[in-house]
């Protein structure tokens, strides 16, 4: 690899996809070094992005979400737009690399010219978002790419975090499976921007319109996090592609609605902020726990928290003062 930023920033710039590739895999790196650079490759691809429609989806297991992204991409692409696809993989806890494999799930759409999928490992984060996402999706913006689509695993409260980072966040459900709110978390319905019951077709398409009454009904005892956007529920079917163009019209309406209030503009600058503040809370934590006393004593103390010879309010606060101490020395 180079180890001129300026030769990846071009690249990415250029619309170069072996270079976005090799640009997001110096995002993705623990190294020290490589972390450095592409922290000043980001910085230098900032002006260059934000101009993209940015949506998350989630969903429960078994809605589908690997072929409702294809057919959604596909006709994305069909009405002239560019779409990158950032698949949260869970990651093997030997390698910490992806183990699902999205292009193999996503054949036609990983073949699409005007269609960029990357795989990407969890590494355990929470909700099963890539710590580096953010990052990547502002790469694939400076690409050329407008339509940014972020798939996640599963569905659960933790999966709020997606919400925090997306201009939409959509939720696929499917009908049929057991009572419907079961499969679902009241934290990510109230950050929902829409619902989308999938696999309306055939026997089911009766089921997913009593599950859309249900829902809707849901809805309702919620408290909607903006003043100008109702949450709907909607049907389709991916594989059949009926629906899918009233979900791209949904997204459409939102971005137009929240920007006419100014809540889009508003939405935006939140999420640079609460991105700063994690980026902040990642390092200290990384920075405490690679201090050299913190990990000579950690375990001796850990030993002695679970043998209840010290109180785990002791126990912090000694590790605490490990760090006031360097702090102090200018260590």
């Amino acid at each position: 690899m180079f180890k001129d930023p300026q030769y990846y920033v071009q690249g990415v710039l250029d619309h170069n996809r072996l270079m976005l590739a090799r640009t997001i895999t110096l995002i993705e790196s623990t190294l020290a070094a490589h972390q450095e650079m592409a922290a000043t490759i980001i910085d230098k691809l900032l002006p260059y992005t934000g101009n993209s429609i940015r949506i998350g989806i989630t969903g429960v297991p078994g809605a589908g979400k690997s072929t409702f992204v294809e057919s959604f991409g596909t006709m994305l692409t069909q009405l002239g737009h560019k779409v990158a696809v950032l698949a949260i993989d869970p990651s093997s806890t030997r390698s910490g690399g992806s183990i699902l494999g999205d292009k193999t799930r996503m054949e036609k759409l990983a073949v699409n010219e005007n269609a960029f999928i990357r795989p990407s490992p969890s590494g355990g984060t929470l909700g099963g978002v890539a710590r580096k996402t953010r990052e990547t999706m502002l790469a694939c913006e400076a690409a050329g790419f407008d339509v940014v689509i972020i798939e996640t695993v599963g569905v659960g409260q933790s999966e709020t975090t997606v919400a925090s980072m997306v201009d939409f966040f959509l939720v696929l459900m499917i009908a049929g499976a057991g009572d419907e709110l079961q499969g679902i978390k009241k934290g990510v319905l109230e950050v929902a921007d829409a619902i989308v019951i999938n696999k309306a077709d055939g026997d089911n398409v009766l089921k997913a319109q009593m599950a859309q009454k249900e829902y809707q009904a849901a809805l309702h005892l919620l408290m909607p996090e903006s003043s100008t956007w109702s949450t709907p529920v909607l049907t389709c079917s991916a594989l059949e592609l009926s629906g899918v163009d009233q979900v791209w019209e949904t997204i459409k309406d939102h971005r137009a609605a929240l920007s006419g209030s100014g809540e889009f503009a508003q939405k935006r600058k939140k999420q640079a902020l609460d991105w700063m503040a994690f980026l902040l809370d990642e390092g200290l934590r990384g920075w405490f726990y690679n201090d050299s006393q913190v990990k000579e004593s950690l375990p001796l103390l850990k030993k002695e928290v679970e043998q209840e010879k010290i109180s785990p309010t002791i126990a912090a606060a000694t590790l605490l003062s490990y760090l006031q101490k360097t702090v102090r020395d200018g260590k």
